[in-house]
């Protein structure tokens, strides 16, 4: 069978019964899935972690998307929005650690202090750091608008995660009102990718109602996208959610866990130069989650630098780590040996070559 995987992993290109059956392989063909996947992010994106220092700067959020914990109908949490003073720390921290960037995340906001607060950070933070600190923001659906003056500020990676590229199931994991629309949420991807971002989304594994066919179109969708970047995690429960109400399905975490792995590996075979981010969410479930993303082919890590006091109220998902303030000896909080062969990308944007590429495809 482990010859099968591997005539799968030398085709050069993976049709859909490929994608599901690299999907599928057994626990004993993984890490020949997990190792082709490691080479090829070492051939064309280098072998380096890129750091995206995370600012969770507001958990007010306008949407009721089931799965979510900063969902607007959940009153059990504490709303807050940083200072402006708190915000600019928090990038000159990141500054002065060598992060090579920083992504600036949010409930969705479309207010017009909102928008011009965000445009206003962006600016400073460009000019205080002499154009040296990369800015992604991660702030939801916004108008053609709002994309470009944030883009003219100074931002230049836009992360907007589809969570279920199919959607039948967008629409089983969200309200069904014009609040939440998939083709909303579809346009507004190709608006950020038409005004010039490198352009990332993401999907949850292991949602309520989601197949294995569905994250084989999700792979799918990624690649016929043409996505600069990813985020994707496995689905972790919620219990003041619709989606989590019964908590969380420890039974199923494992299984989650590593059918996310197997689409890292997997997305970064079919998108061989595109940035991919080893996230929190897998670190929730394995301590070395994040190691264990890398070394299927992940290249990006996203380290919390929010006030600490702060970070309890943005809880996407339940047991999220990284409540303690970053650790300056280890500013990663990666740990190298698991991951030999690894190194930090420090004072670099890692920029992906996929976009330079695309770009001149144009």
């Amino acid at each position: 069978m482990a010859s099968g995987i591997a005539s799968l992993l030398d085709r050069k290109v993976l049709d859909r019964d490929g994608i599901l059956a690299l999907l599928q392989c057994s626990e004993d063909e993984a890490p020949l899935l997990f190792r082709r996947a490691a080479a090829i992010r070492d051939r064309y994106v280098g072998n380096h972690v890129y750091l995206r220092g995370l600012i969770e700067y507001s958990n007010i959020c306008g949407k009721n998307c089931l799965y979510c914990g900063v969902r607007r109908d959940n009153d059990k949490i504490v709303r807050y929005t940083l200072t402006r003073d708190e915000v600019l720390e928090a990038a000159m921290n990141a500054y002065n650690l060598r992060f090579g960037s920083i992504a600036i995340q949010s409930g969705e906001n479309s207010s017009n202090n909102f928008t011009d607060t965000i445009e206003e950070l962006v600016r400073t933070i460009r000019q205080m750091t002499d154009g040296k600190l990369g800015i992604t923001l991660s702030l939801g659906e916004q108008s053609r608008e709002t994309y470009k003056r944030w883009y003219d500020a100074g931002a230049h990676r836009y992360l907007l995660r589809i969570e279920a590229s199919s959607e039948a199931l967008y629409r089983r994991v969200h309200p069904d009102d014009d609040m939440h629309r998939y083709s909303r949420r579809l346009e507004c991807l190709k608006t950020i990718q038409e005004t010039g971002y490198q352009t990332g989304t993401g999907v949850m594994v292991g949602l309520p109602y989601q197949t294995m066919g569905d994250l084989v179109d999700d792979v799918i969708f990624m690649r016929d996208f043409d996505i600069d970047m990813c985020g994707m995690g496995p689905f972790i429960e919620h219990s003041d959610t619709p989606l989590g109400k019964r908590g969380t399905d420890n039974l199923f975490l494992r299984e989650r866990f590593n059918l996310t792995l197997r689409m890292i590996a997997i997305l970064r075979i079919i998108m061989k130069d595109i940035n991919i981010v080893a996230s929190t969410a897998m670190q929730t479930i394995d301590p070395a989650g994040r190691e264990k993303a890398i070394s299927c082919g992940a290249n990006v890590v996203m380290p919390n630098l929010t006030p600490a006091r702060y970070r309890a109220g943005y809880q996407i998902y339940e047991g999220k780590p990284g409540y303690r303030e970053v650790n300056e000896s280890n500013v990663s909080g990666l740990n190298l040996d698991l991951i030999p062969g690894m190194t930090l990308g420090l004072e670099a944007w890692g920029d992906t070559p996929h976009f330079g590429r695309r770009l001149n495809k144009k």
